[in-house]
């Protein structure tokens, strides 16, 4: 099984020279070349191009599907298509991956791990079950496929308020390992459970102090809050102490930022997630501005995909990922549970 290097925990280490490569789409290449040769290739292979919500701009604009983690898991079992690459970090293939047996799923970088992914492994929850052998695991899709062949129950941010809602009520639940969500979700369900304290490192960074400084700046912004952040929690004072606060906040999952973003009668947002998202946002609401909660929300990782390493993906078949067949049984039973809930 392919793997990525070991990840650095602290934020804002990203450096200049590797943001800028990232968002030039490749070591100085020409962009519109690099652009017409992937297509070229994306042709001749068959191939799918999935991309996350915080890929740069030139990678959302030539994927077939923009989403979040759960949509993109969706979307690889839809594809029509034997070879699938999946711009995004190296859980989401492996999710791809397991949730597809019969297709060819490839990653543009394999450097491109996860600050969250890395806060847990497979031990830390076999620890636990010896500590609640009746208990359930509720793992977020952040996660190694390690961890998720120890899980009951895949999640991401847009359901896993439904998830623990559909779980009896009198078992124990470990929720893994995003402290900001599992908090959040804590919180809304009113469930007791045990709440791994990993963090990501770019939202851990959104803090409270952060939110309220935009807030005072920008009085007729609606606020869109991801569940991870770690402002979470004072969001959560208002929303509960004041119906929904001032009315100007929301804590949402990416693709529900989407939705409200369209929805929304507000002509200015402050987005409080990684800052990728904003690119999608714009070009689907042309006529509303969308202000980043921090113009520093930005994760290193996801922008280790450029032009020129998909170009490569598509052109040399690099690079594979894949699971054993054992991890991938166990991990797809908790992966096909978090697909048909919410």
């Amino acid at each position: 099984m392919t793997r990525p290097v070991e990840v650095d925990h602290i934020a804002g280490r990203a450096g200049a020279s590797a943001a800028g490569y990232a968002h030039s789409g490749g070591n100085g290449k020409n962009p519109a070349k690099l652009v017409e040769e992937i297509r070229a290739l994306k042709a001749e292979r068959g191939a799918t191009i999935l991309a996350h919500n915080y890929q740069i701009p030139a990678i959302q604009d030539l994927a077939d599907v923009v989403a979040d983690s759960l949509k993109l898991a969706r979307s690889a079992v839809e594809s029509d298509t034997d070879l699938i690459v999946l711009c995004g970090v190296h859980f989401m293939a492996e999710t791809a991956a397991i949730a597809n047996p019969g297709k060819r799923v490839l990653i543009p970088d394999l450097k491109a791990g996860c600050s969250l992914a890395e806060t847990i492994q497979a031990r830390d929850v076999r620890r636990w079950r010896e500590k609640h052998p009746d208990g359930m695991v509720v793992a977020y899709v952040n996660t190694s496929a390690e961890v998720k062949a120890q899980a009951d129950y895949c999640c991401t941010s847009g359901n896993a308020v439904a998830i623990v809602r559909s779980l009896p009520p009198d078992v124990p639940i470990l929720f893994l390992p995003d402290f900001f969500l599992g908090n959040y979700v804590r919180e809304v369900t009113g469930r007791a459970m045990d709440v791994w304290l990993g963090e990501c490192h770019v939202h851990a960074g959104l803090r409270p102090s952060i939110l309220e400084e935009r807030k005072q700046q920008l009085p007729d912004a609606e606020f869109l809050v991801h569940p991870e952040c770690g402002c979470t929690t004072s969001m959560m004072y208002y929303l509960n102490h004041d119906g929904n606060g001032d009315g100007r906040t929301r804590i949402v999952s990416t693709e529900q930022m989407m939705r409200r973003a369209h929805e929304s009668e507000a002509k200015r947002f402050v987005v409080a997630t990684e800052t990728g998202v904003l690119h999608r946002m714009r070009k689907e609401n042309p006529l509303k501005e969308f202000i980043p909660a921090s113009e520093e929300a930005e994760c290193r990782y996801m922008k280790m995909i450029t032009l020129e390493n998909l170009r490569d993906s598509l052109r040399d078949l690099q690079y594979e990922v894949t699971v054993p067949e054992d991890t991938a049984a166990r991990a797809r039973r908790a992966i096909e549970r978090m697909l048909a809930i919410g």
